[in-house]
């Protein structure tokens, strides 16, 4: 048993989403989005390094001292595994552990509305769930590809930096790659991807120009992909995939993204007033011909007001979601006003004025 297990041990009895470790600091929880101090000794940065090195497979260590960051997947049977991250800072070694659940929840279970299980029966297409880092956008996929691993017979490919939630081949068989390990990068294991025949692919991150085209070739050539990406809502998202191209290929990319998406997720996570724990509020896009049509028109802008009267489609606005919480009295409305798209809505529920002068 590695020495930093104990910690791992406090992780999961707290329910806390990351353990950050730092040299000459205390160890810090992170639970229901507030950093709590863990009564432990201050580590030295020899001490903490020799801790780190104990669950780091070598070759990851060679990298890191090369480089002065790495990432890589830890599991302890029967407790979780855990998504790694070293790096260097001004004091010494630095390391962030998030938490990721051994069993993995459905859609019913996270309480996702009805047409998020749906995707996973899609034929093709392209889905990208998106919101910025620790949303739990990872969670949502995995409930989405668990959802296909139980009701079709189809082969299923992820690529992941690293491996996070591991499938158990049930209906279909699933392989995981991690980048790095198994394959060079997300675009390289892409490429390989299509040459292995998928039924479904996830992305875990479209990070660059090549893995996006190569995700949406995947698309267009009759497979479904699921992908990550760090916007904060269903118009960004459209936005940020064209504008990653050189604009003498926009045009041309708006019109593939047009036949190729089937879907946005976009999501922002919130502390809960009424129980312990978290909840995500999500704005929902579902590409209709009118949306596939104002992206090719170039008139995103106009993407709000197609989901605001799309909810026979299961379309919803963030603001739409995060008033169902307020009127459940389920998260505070100083946390609904800061995260809304639209804040004069969420005025009413505030007792004081907002607290960010940037917005008043």
């Amino acid at each position: 048993m590695a020495q930093i297990d104990a910690f791992f041990k406090l992780m999961n009895d707290e329910g806390a989403s990351d353990l950050h470790m730092v040299a000459e600091q205390q160890p810090l929880l992170r639970i229901r989005g507030d950093m709590e101090r863990v009564k432990f000794k201050k580590m030295g940065n020899e001490e903490l390094r020799a801790m780190l090195y104990e669950i780091c497979p070598e070759e990851k260590i060679k990298i890191f001292e090369e480089t002065g960051d790495i990432d890589f997947g830890y599991e302890i049977p029967g407790l979780a595994r855990y998504r790694c991250n070293f790096f260097q800072q001004k004091y010494g070694v630095g390391a962030v552990f998030r938490e990721i659940p051994s069993e993995i929840m459905t859609c019913e279970q996270l309480g996702l509305p009805k047409v998020i299980a749906r995707l996973a029966h899609l034929p093709k297409g392209l889905v990208l769930v998106t919101g910025p880092t620790g949303s739990g956008k990872s969670t949502t996929l995995a409930a989405i590809v668990d959802e296909a691993n139980k009701n079709r017979k189809d082969h299923i490919i992820t690529i992941e930096d690293p491996i996070e939630f591991v499938h158990r081949s049930q209906k279909c068989i699933i392989n995981h790659r991690e980048v790095g390990t198994h394959t060079k990068s997300f675009s390289a294991a892409l490429r390989g991807a299509l040459r292995e025949d998928p039924d479904i692919i996830m992305v875990g991150e479209l990070r660059d120009l090549e893995t996006i085209t190569m995700a949406m070739e995947a698309a267009m050539t009759g497979h479904l992909v699921f992908g990550t990406l760090h916007t904060i809502n269903a118009m960004k998202t459209v936005d940020r995939i064209i504008e990653i191209f050189p604009a003498s290929q926009q045009g041309q990319v708006r019109s593939t993204l047009a036949d190729a998406l089937k879907a946005v997720i976009s999501q922002t996570l919130f502390k809960r007033i009424d129980i312990k724990g978290r909840c995500a509020a999500l704005e929902i896009l579902i590409a209709t011909p009118a949306v596939r049509n104002l992206i090719r028109d170039s008139k995103t802008f106009q993407i709000i007001s197609t989901m605001q009267t799309g909810k026979k489609f299961g379309m919803q606005t963030l603001d739409d979601a995060i008033m169902e919480f307020i009127e459940k009295k389920m998260i505070s409305p100083d946390d609904a006003y800061s995260n809304a798209v639209e804040k004069s809505k969420f005025l009413k529920y505030l007792r004081k004025p907002p607290s960010d002068f940037t917005e008043v």
